[in-house]
């Protein structure tokens, strides 16, 4: 018999043991994710939560997978008031949500990016579509700047051979890629990730109160360099 909590009031005990574990991840970290210490705050048998995931991995794999969707929703989100013809403001738009969602939610931004689980090794096929979905909006964007002739391709580098089968991974959760649009958004996401994670990480030198100024610098050379006649 399951006793729960009285403190928890959820319903459903699967999303308890996933709350908890982000809570338990935000205090302690990680790598220090436990399936008997989540079974005490729930004040359940540790058994029971077998029920709902085979193992601690699965639990893992369970939070990554969500950490990725609320990634994906932000970041469609962000577009639904910009108009489909506006490249520039949706470069911006996107480039906003996703530092946004990094500060908002730290934790699930490290998981996915960041933090190593000893022991832990993701399954690309049960995480690879929620994590193509995350930057489909992304490839969207640049594919749809290239299809307008607004696209600047000067610094576009062929797919090199020894990258072809990394190339081949990412048309199986999209139905067409160009090697521009692939080679563009795979850069700005880069340099967009880069600025994120180091300043999530605590490695980028006060800039003021916050590194808002840099930030809006840097997605504006990005426009200038991938996006023809910036207004």
């Amino acid at each position: 018999m399951i006793k729960r909590n009285p403190k928890t009031h959820q319903s459903n005990l699967q999303d308890a043991i996933k709350a908890t574990a982000w809570q338990q991840i935000a205090e302690y970290g990680a790598p220090a994710l436990s399936l008997r210490a989540i079974a005490r705050e729930l004040n359940i048998t540790a058994p029971a939560i077998y029920n709902y995931f085979a193992d601690r991995d699965a639990l893992v794999t369970a939070l990554v997978i969500d950490a990725y969707t609320s990634f994906g929703d932000s970041q469609l989100a962000s577009l639904e008031m910009v108009a489909a013809d506006d490249h520039a403001n949706r470069l911006k738009a996107i480039g906003l949500a996703y530092r946004a969602w990094a500060h908002h939610y730290t934790q699930r931004y490290l998981l996915i990016f960041n933090t190593p689980i000893p022991g832990y090794a993701p399954s690309i096929d049960q995480i690879g579509p929620s994590s193509a979905r995350s930057i489909r909006p992304l490839f969207s964007v640049v594919e749809a700047m290239r299809v307008a002739g607004r696209l600047n391709d000067e610094a576009y580098r062929p797919i090199q051979p020894a990258y072809e089968a990394h190339f081949e991974q990412w048309r199986a959760y999209f139905d067409q890629i160009h090697p521009l649009t692939h080679f563009v958004a795979m850069t700005i996401w880069s340099r967009v990730h880069g600025f994120v994670s180091l300043e999530i990480n605590g490695h980028f030198p006060p800039f003021g109160e916050n590194g808002d100024g840099l930030y809006l610098s840097e997605i504006d050379a990005i426009q200038r360099q991938f996006l023809h006649n910036v207004s």
